[in-house]
This record gives C-alpha cells, structure tokens and sequence, in this order.
C-alpha cells in the first residue's frame, strides 16, 4: 500500500516495523533516496500515509505513525541493497553459526546467485547465502 505513494514522492520504501515502545503501538516507515532525506521528504510521506491508512484502517489498535531517514547505518533489506552499496561496510548478523561465527563485518565484495561476498578485515571473503542472514546493516566509518 505504501510503496506508490512512496514511489509517486521518489521515495523508497526501506524497511516498515510495527513495535511496542513506550507503552505505545508505533507504525513506522523507514525511506530513503538518492541524495538523501530531508524532514519535508518525511512529512509528505507520513501525510499522506495517514490519508491511505485512515481510509483503509488495517489496524484495529491506537498507534502513532513515524516517518523518518534509516540513518546512516541503513539495514540491507532487499538483495539490491547488497548490490547497491557494494564496495560498503557492513555487519550481517546470521540466524545459526557459520565457519563458527554468526556476526560477520567487512566490505560488501558483490551479490552473486543470493550469495553476499563479504571481504573480512583478515583479507578473506567469505560466502555467506542471503537466506541465513538474520540482520544486515552498514557500517559507518569516519
């Protein structure tokens, strides 16, 4: 539902998370673009969201809705955001172990046949397969 009218703004959808936080229900929208998002990006976004969802009320509880950047440590949702940002830092944290480790951080090297190419700080790439994948997000480096 949101992603035409995300797109309709140049926007792209990152990531929508329905939480508890603070004694209260929050939708929340992750976007970004190129270039980057500004606060005008956010409230064109959350107003007309909130038309959409008021129309089509796909929940029944209070909640407050929130629009807002992914920041600059972005989570890699899609196997386009490991093609995108290659070349990137990034920490993938995996649901079981692999070569007996289930945090790993390095550079994106490339996504070949839903299979990231991790370039680790000890100068080895390691094949880890987007299905075990838990968590991906970048890095930030100064």
């Amino acid at each position: 539902m949101a992603e035409p009218i995300a797109a309709g703004l140049k926007l792209e959808i990152v990531d929508v998370e329905y939480v508890r936080e603070g004694g209260q229900n929050v939708l929340r929208f992750l976007i970004d673009k190129e270039g980057g998002v500004t606060l005008d990006d956010c409230e064109a976004l959350s107003r007309l969201l909130d038309i959409e969802l008021d129309r089509i009320d796909p929940i029944e509880h209070s909640y407050v809705l929130q629009v807002s950047s992914p920041g600059i440590e972005r989570p890699l949702k899609k196997k386009e955001d490991y093609q995108r940002f290659s070349g990137r830092r990034a920490c993938l944290r995996l649901y079981a172990p692999l070569e007996g480790r289930k945090v790993f951080e390095g550079t994106i090297v490339a996504l070949q046949d839903n299979t990231v190419l991790l370039g680790t700080d000890e100068n080895i790439v390691v094949r880890i397969p987007l299905e075990k994948v838990a968590k991906a997000n970048l890095v930030y480096e100064d």
